[in-house]
């Protein structure tokens, strides 16, 4: 009876063991606001027209509503297997946002992915948040929010270059890749590099909507500094043609913040071009930014972000926004946002994600809200 006993104690012992190696975890945010906006379209058409005043309840004044399941297994030696489910919501109707493929939700838009992590670094595979977007948010006073930020700016330049916004496949790099393979180093005195592959799956086609990726990030002494390489390769042609590879979409970036005790100040620039047709596509993208914590709960910033089509002097955009956000808690934050846009030419430069604007159309938009974190 003993024996059995200490059998069965042992099997506990082994089976505590290997769920203190494991974990799962569900989490997520509900970011929802009142958004006013002066000018509005019904979509990022090329041809759409004004369609007037908008005051609705809009999701992600900051970042979007989302819900996830994220886990690993400890192997031991500092090795770990991790995976991570995740997927945004719209807030105001519960609906699923948009994928890859053109006006089609998913459950998991944003990340599926499996990978592992060591004393090498982290390599993931499967649909995944891109590199690139961390480190422009590195270097903006806004962080790349949704609201007037580095990241509507370059949403501008994909809108631009014929982006039509019914998915989430962008033509000068997109926010979410599936079919992505990242290595994310370990950090050296504050210096990181990323490194993307994502192969596009196109029978005949080895380079056809495949896209490339390096991210180099630097941290430390307040200062953040960043640069991006982008290549994608046909990775929005037009509809019915299948990408060949020949046809590019480059992005480039660089920028830097440098934060002393409570004030930051950033700028940055980028360039996204097409060199096979640089005629056709070949835009610049310029940001500056100031920032202030008056506490540690309350924070305000005011940035700037011009566009700039170097074929056609007359498609230009610059974008105004002041904001303030305050920290209920941990968990909870309440936040205020206004800008202004003026666009000249074709540019539809938004200020809220998701929220188009008519070409060649400006608009002021304000938003208040409340974001909360589970």
């Amino acid at each position: 009876m003993k024996t059995k006993l200490a059998a069965l104690a042992a099997l506990a012992g082994c089976s505590a063991l290997a769920h203190a190696q494991s974990s799962v975890t569900l989490y997520g945010v509900v970011d929802t606001g009142l958004l006013y906006q002066s000018t509005s379209a019904a979509s990022f058409s090329p041809s759409a027209p004004n369609t007037g005043k908008v005051f609705r309840m809009k999701d992600g004044g900051i970042y979007s509503s989302f819900w996830g399941i994220k886990g690993n297994e400890d192997l031991g030696g500092g090795y770990k297997v991790n995976f991570k489910l995740q997927g945004s919501f719209d807030s105001g109707t519960g609906k699923m946002q948009l994928s890859d493929t053109p006006g089609a939700a998913a459950i998991f838009n944003q990340v599926a992915s499996l990978g592992v992590s060591g004393p090498f670094g982290t390599f993931t595979a499967g649909r995944q948040i891109v590199p690139m977007i961390y480190a422009m948010a590195d270097t903006d006073v806004r962080n790349a929010q949704f609201f007037g930020s580095v990241l509507t700016a370059w949403l501008g330049l994909n809108t631009a270059a014929g982006w039509p916004g019914t998915s989430t496949n962008g033509a000068i790099g997109a926010l979410y890749d599936s079919n992505a393979l990242v290595y994310q180093s370990p950090t050296f005195a504050g210096a990181s590099i990323a490194l993307e592959y994502a192969p596009g799956g196109v029978a005949g086609q080895f380079q056809g909507g495949t896209r490339e990726s390096v991210v180099l990030r630097y941290s430390n002494y307040g200062l953040n500094a960043s640069a991006v390489y982008y290549n994608g390769h046909d990775t929005n042609p037009a509809p019915g043609v299948a990408p060949t590879g020949v046809d590019n979409n480059r992005f480039v970036y660089v920028g830097a913040k440098y934060t002393i005790r409570d004030f930051s100040v950033s700028a940055s620039y980028g360039n996204g071009r097409n060199p096979s047709h640089a005629d056709k596509v070949n835009l610049d993208m310029l940001s500056a930014g100031i920032g202030y914590r008056f506490t540690p709960a309350l924070q305000v910033a005011s940035a700037v972000y011009y566009l700039k089509d170097r074929n056609r002097a007359e498609n230009r955009s610059t974008a105004v926004v002041l904001t303030a956000d305050y920290s209920l808690s941990k968990r909870t934050m309440v936040y205020a946002q206004v800008g202004h846009v003026n666009n000249r030419g074709t540019m539809d430069q938004m200020l809220v994600y998701g929220q188009p604007v008519a070409p060649g159309v400006g608009t002021t938009a304000a938003m208040l809200g409340l974001r909360h974190n589970f």
